[in-house]
């Protein structure tokens, strides 16, 4: 009896225990469904609706991205991996505590991440790479034992690297690159025996690399790249035979390769050091190394010869060696190239910059047929280009400047059908340039200067409708400038023909040179008038024509090159007084007249204010008052080329005409002052010559069809804008009416009329008029008259109305590029260039307007500040808030001073605006996150993947930010430029936006830096 009693009980305590058992896992259950719904409540942008599914309709376990256990229906992964969500971590997902594996990668999570973490005993998998994550690396991680990935690469971290993680001793990739860490390398991670992958590049880590991670025995991917690591590689590390992947490029490294590191490394396929000062020669057991497939140790000081069998290496792809010291100048030092003709799969040959000698080899047309980039310039190599190099189909560059090349240009180059740049200057080719150029279709740069050419220039060339640069300077070429070639409309940056022999007329097509920067003729034999044509080249900033026979005047039309900055037409003939247009060309830095025929009094006003700006020598029928010009005083003799004083007859004439002619004079002014007052009732128009003086409320209400909603084209701030039709002369105007009941408006418009009637120039908006009357109702009317921009504003094109029924419109990389040059060339003058700097106010895109060239104008002066100079600083008239919110500095908000610096920070938005795609008031900007630290935090390799998608050259239109990163790091040229360009523009923009007025980069350097990223990205 007693032993069924005992059986009883303990059946009765068996049931007790389960119930018990089955609530706990009811507890817990609720509590994971807790945990998830807080993690969704910290969501704030979610455009893809993933988290649509995670309601009551289903169990937590079906919701997306959740996996559970089968048994006990706990939570045991989370991935949402790329959904595009934005929000915080919440630290409830430490009480998930089922949880192996996290995975958030590619999506917009910001903020700390949680301590909680380390409350997930069982966590194995932790990613959460290319999200906005700062502050530190949580320490608590530490608890976290069974942790075999870490992966948070590509966030904003910043801080040391814990040395609590030293408990982690399972890890199998650790992934720590492209933060913001800083300290030493921790020696204990070389205690992670079973890491099969170690990233720590894209850091600010410095110190040596410690000599125990030679420990990690089992490491196939070691990336340190890009950091402020010194010291030498340790020895160890190379010993590491597992290893695939080895890059230590751009830190401060010394020392030699090890000599048998074919030995050690034989499973290595990326070996890539460069931007380094690695020395010594390259291990001739490196060719042992069959199964590498990239080599890069450019800018190095490696000395010695390349292996003379490293084409062993048959799977090569790329093989970098540029600017070191390899080669003694002898013919042994090409002895390699022979041996590349067995690496089929070879694209990239660079060996650029070193002390190679000896003649090329006839060999060199055996190297792979997919070959697109061949770099040999700066080296001593002699000889003649072996002909057979037209079999290389696939290139894309091919580099052989700056050597000692002597013969002819081979006519197969012309093969070379996918050709984009050709470098063939400062070498000593003879012979023509080959017409079979003129099949190089996709050419953007050709650069032949400083040889020894002769002959015409080939009329084909003009077939080459995509080049951008042309340089043929410094040969003996002869003939005249074919008007197919002077006339490509492609040419934007150079086309440069000085130093030879050409002779005739400069074509009249030179005008359709519109987009062209410099025009460089300077000392050949061309004659005749410079062509008035020359005045259509609107973005020439360079002219340089010295030393040729042109004659007659200076054209009157060169007053539309608005641009210029640069401009030398001495040792010619030109005849005729210096142009007064000269004296407004605002840009011009550079006037060079000296040694022509030029006659008359030299102008007081513009460039001609600052004498060392200007050379007018040899000009002997020039006179000037200021001494510095060394001219001939006018004061003294009247004109230069008179010797003679006055007789007693002409003093007696000129008595005679001043008694006679002094009051009608006076009468006729008074007179006319008279009329203008009258008219100035109805009519106002702020004082400038080139505004029309007589437009009505009547002649606007006739040109814009009685302000009809047809014509209207916006509504801003201060009134409406409309398109309209003078009838006088048929132009198109666009028409600003002020709305006057507007707060400031009345403001606004005396501002813009002060600030638009004494400053000209081809990136701001031109003011035709200004109408100040009543209407019929009698109410004030006042309107600008501006020039009409076909392709309305940058706005427009940036964030497009998606319901348009028509195509929406895009910019490319290049047309923002050169957007943002022009908007920084109108700032820098407004800032710089005029005797009083305006400070804008107000910069934004919709404030860009877009000509039909694509050319912009800055407009809407409405909130414009004057500037004066005290002797500590630049202050403004008149302080405020001013500005639209987003674009507004900092300062101006705290009631610091009106400056250019404001502006500056105006345009740093801008253009980071331009480039992301991102308005700064966009919603996902919240909680500390602007579109500057979103800019910042993607630099430098995470920019492909926050660029506006419909400016990059993707192969199909709708290709995601994502997709389009995954393509462009495959390693293509055009790719890796794209990177290169837009890393060079954010950086720009972050410098003209911080925070602090004195930390920003003027709008006048950022004009230098754009340009020099055009010249550098010329396919764009």
């Amino acid at each position: 009896m007693l032993f069924l009693i005992t059986i009883y009980v303990n059946i009765l305590f068996c049931l007790d225990l389960r119930v018990v058992s089955v609530a706990l896992d009811k507890s817990a259950r609720e509590s994971d469904k807790l945990s998830l719904l807080s993690f969704k409540d910290k969501i704030a942008q979610d455009p893809l609706q993933v988290l649509n599914s995670w309601n009551d309709s289903v169990s937590f376990c079906e919701w997306t991205g959740i996996i559970c256990d089968s048994n006990n229906q706990r939570v045991v992964t989370l991935s949402l991996e790329g959904w595009r969500l934005a929000g915080s971590l919440t630290p409830s997902i430490g009480n998930l505590t089922f949880l192996t594996g996290i995975n958030l990668r590619n999506n917009s999570f910001h903020g700390e991440i949680p301590q909680d973490l380390g409350r997930l005993s069982h966590l194995q998998y932790l990613n959460l790479t290319r999200n906005l994550f700062s502050g530190e690396i949580p320490q608590n991680l530490s608890h976290c034992l069974d942790l075999k990935v870490l992966d948070v690469v590509y966030n904003e971290l910043v801080g040391n690297i814990p040395n609590q993680l030293s408990s982690l001793t399972k890890l199998e990739i650790l992934g720590l690159g492209a933060n913001n860490l800083t300290g030493a390398i921790p020696p204990w991670i070389g205690n992670f025996s079973s890491l099969l992958s170690l990233s720590l590049a894209m850091n600010n880590l410095q110190g040596e690399v410690p000599s125990d991670l030679g420990r990690l025995s089992r490491l196939r991917i070691f990336k340190i790249f890009a950091n402020s690591l010194s010291g030498t590689v340790p020895i160890s590390i190379y010993n590491i035979s597992s290893m695939y992947y080895f890059s230590v490029t751009m830190n401060h490294f010394h020392g030699r390769l090890p000599p048998n590191i074919g030995h050690t490394l034989p499973n290595l396929q990326f070996f890539l050091g460069g931007i380094n000062n690695f020395s010594g020669p390259i291990p001739i057991s490196l060719t042992n190394l069959t199964s590498l497939v990239n080599v890069d140790f450019k800018e190095n000081s490696l000395t010695g010869q390349l292996p003379v069998n490293i084409g062993k290496l048959r799977g090569l792809i790329r093989l970098n060696f540029g600017s070191n010291l390899l080669g003694t100048g002898e013919a042994s030092d090409l002895g390699f190239l022979p041996s590349l003709s067995n690496c089929t799969s070879l694209q990239v040959l660079s060996i650029d910059n070193n002390r190679l000698g000896g003649e090329l080899p006839v060999s060199i047309a055996n190297l792979s047929t997919q070959m697109w980039i061949l770099t040999m310039g700066g080296n001593l190599l002699k000889g003649s280009i072996p002909v057979g190099i037209g079999n290389l189909v696939n290139l894309t560059l091919l580099a052989i400047e700056e050597n000692n090349l002597t013969g002819s240009v081979p006519k197969d180059i012309g093969n070379l059908q996918m050709l984009r740049q050709l470098f063939l200057s400062r070498n000593g080719l003879s012979g023509s340039i080959p017409s079979s150029f003129g099949n190089l279709t996709q050419l953007i740069s050709l650069s032949m200067a400083e040889n020894r050419l002769e002959g015409s220039i080939p009329s084909s060339l003009g077939n080459c409708r995509n080049l951008i640069s042309l340089n043929l300077s410094h040969n003996f070429l002869k003939g005249t400038i074919p008007k197919e070639v002077i006339g490509l409309s492609s040419l934007s940056i150079s086309f440069s023909a000085s130093h030879n022999s050409l002779s005739g007329s400069l074509p009249l097509e030179v005008g359709d040179l519109k987009n062209l920067e410099e025009l460089q003729l300077s000392e050949n034999k061309l004659s005749g008038r410079i062509p008035s044509t020359l005045g259509n080249c609107l973005s020439l900033e360079r002219l340089r024509m010295a030393g040729n026979f042109f004659q007659g005047t200076i054209p009157e039309s060169l007053s539309d090159l608005r641009g210029i900055q640069e401009m030398d037409l001495s040792r010619n003939s030109l005849s005729g007084k210096i142009p007064e247009f000269l004296t407004k060309l605002s840009s011009l830095y550079f006037l060079n007249l000296s040694f022509n025929y030029l006659t008359g009094e030299v102008p007081k006003e513009g460039i001609f204010r600052n004498a060392t700006a200007v050379s007018l020598r040899g000009n002997s029928k020039l006179c000037s008052d200021d001494q510095e010009l060394e001219l001939s005083a006018c004061h003294e003799q009247g004109s230069p080329t008179s010797g003679k004083s006055l007789s007693g007859r002409d003093v007696a004439l000129i008595a005679l005409a001043i008694v006679v002619f002094l009051p009608l004079s006076v009468f006729c002014t008074l007179y006319w002052l008279r009329c203008r007052r009258r008219n100035s009732t109805t009519t106002a128009s702020p004082s400038s010559e080139e505004w029309h003086s007589e437009i009505s409320y009547l002649e606007l209400l006739k040109a814009t069809d009685g302000f009809s909603s047809d014509s209207l084209r916006g509504v801003g701030s201060f009134g409406s804008v409309y398109k309209g039709t003078l009838y006088k002369d048929g132009s198109i105007v666009a028409v600003k009416v002020l709305n006057l009941h507007e707060r400031g408006a009345s403001k606004s418009f005396i501002t813009e009329c002060n600030a638009l009637r004494n400053i000209r120039h081809r990136n701001l908006v031109k003011i035709i008029s200004a109408c100040s009357s009543v209407d019929p109702q009698g109410n004030d009317f006042k309107a600008l008259v501006l020039e009409f921009m076909p392709n309305g504003s940058l706005e427009e094109w940036l964030h497009p109305n998606i319901d348009e029924k028509h195509e929406v419109r895009k910019l490319s990389i290049g047309q923002r590029l050169s957007i943002a040059i022009d908007v920084a060339f109108a700032m820098e003058y407004l800032h710089h260039h005029i005797q009083t700097p305006i400070v804008h106010c107000d910069l934004k895109p919709s404030n860009v307007l877009l000509d039909e060239d694509m050319i912009a104008h800055v407009g809407d002066f409405g909130l414009a500040k004057f500037l004066y100079e005290t002797t500590e600083s630049i202050q403004a008239m008149s302080a405020g808030l001013k500005g639209s919110i987003g674009y507004i500095p900092p300062e101006y908000g705290m009631g610091g001073q009106v400056s250019i610096l404001g502006d500056a920070y105006s345009y740093g938005v801008l253009l980071l605006e331009m480039f992301t795609g991102k308005r700064p008031t966009d919603d996902m900007f919240k909680d500390g996150l602007t579109l500057y630290k979103f800019a910042e935090m993607a630099v430098p390799d995470g920019l492909i993947q926050i660029a506006d998608p419909r400016m990059l050259s993707a192969p199909k239109q709708d290709e995601t930010s994502d997709a389009i990163y995954k393509y462009a790091s495959q390693g293509s040229s055009d790719e890796t430029r794209l990177r290169e360009c837009l890393v060079s523009v954010i950086r720009i923009g972050l410098s003209c936006c911080r925070p602090s007025p004195g930390d920003r980069m003027l709008v006048k350097e950022a004009v230098r830096m754009l340009q020099d990223v055009r010249r550098s990205n010329p396919e764009f």
